[in-house]
């Protein structure tokens, strides 16, 4: 190396946060934020029922990925935050047409999508995109519920059902009497016959899934989480001691689990199918 080139200075990373549009297959916008770095990679993070890209596990995660140098888009569903469409209270199908958009999206671009990260609802919605497109080989499920036929109720009411055979829907009021949300019975049907145990078998080998539960989430039990690790193929288990449904004061171990995770992956053979199943249980609090 000359003396010249030994004086050149190192050029920093200049990181843009950039608002995207995509429009999904149903004619509807959803918006993101894109966090440049100037990487090929790219993952994808998706929020909760009734969340959206602000909420914090999602800025602190696409933040962590930014300071290593990859690129995070994190986005709103159709039906939720900035993005178009009506609200759904089940939606898992459609969830996963939309996370199709996006990949379709940074793939004419020339982005290497090498993974998807889902927190709660949008775990499942991550599932339910590994089981039926095989693009993309790392997906991180956060607090997402496997027996949606729970925690209905605790939303719903206990007549919810014979409230919803006489109505056609259930408006989802605050303590406050003011109207929330309305769930269909269309919405209600999907998400009862939406088959979580099916679509993690469908999940191929060579897709590494992750699974991270807080042992103190208020809001789907952890018992969910050793549900995955039963059927997803090549699954991690990662169990964090202490830790609500949004890590409030977990945060940064989320973080650096994740990225971990993802990293791992981007270190092994893209084209290559084979990927260890090993249980993490992860109590270092």
């Amino acid at each position: 190396m000359s003396e010249n080139q030994q004086d050149q200075p190192i050029k920093p990373v200049v990181v843009e946060h950039r608002r995207v549009v995509i429009q999904n297959s149903h004619g509807e916008n959803l918006v993101g934020i894109l966090h440049e770095t100037g990487s090929r990679e790219l993952v994808v993070i998706c929020h909760g029922f009734r969340s959206t890209k602000e909420r914090i596990p999602m800025v602190n995660l696409a933040l962590a990925f930014e300071r290593d140098k990859i690129n995070a888009f994190r986005f709103d569903f159709a039906g939720n935050g900035e993005s178009e469409g009506s609200f759904q209270y089940g939606n898992y199908s459609r969830e996963a047409e939309d996370i199709r958009a996006v990949v379709e999206h940074f793939k004419r671009e020339q982005r290497l999508v090498t993974a998807i990260i889902g927190h709660s609802k949008g775990g499942n919605a991550v599932l339910m995109y590994a089981s039926s497109y095989n693009d993309v080989r790392t997906i991180v499920n956060i607090a997402g519920r496997f027996h949606l036929k729970r925690g209905i109720e605790g939303r719903l009411g206990k007549n919810f059902r014979e409230k919803m055979e006489r109505f056609g829907f259930i408006d989802v009021k605050n303590r406050r009497g003011e109207i929330e949300y309305r769930v269909t019975k269309e919405s209600l049907v999907d998400r009862l016959a939406t088959d979580t145990r099916l679509a993690c078998q469908k999940i191929p080998l060579y897709c590494r899934v992750l699974t991270i539960h807080g042992t103190v989430d208020e809001f789907v039990p952890v018992e969910d989480a050793h549900e995955f690790a039963k059927y997803v193929p090549n699954h991690n288990l990662c169990i964090v001691e202490g830790a609500d449904h949004e890590y409030t004061k977990y945060q940064s171990l989320l973080c650096s689990i994740v990225l971990n995770f993802v990293k791992t992956g981007l270190s092994k053979d893209e084209l290559s199918p084979s990927c260890t199943n090993k249980k993490i249980i992860d109590s270092r609090l």
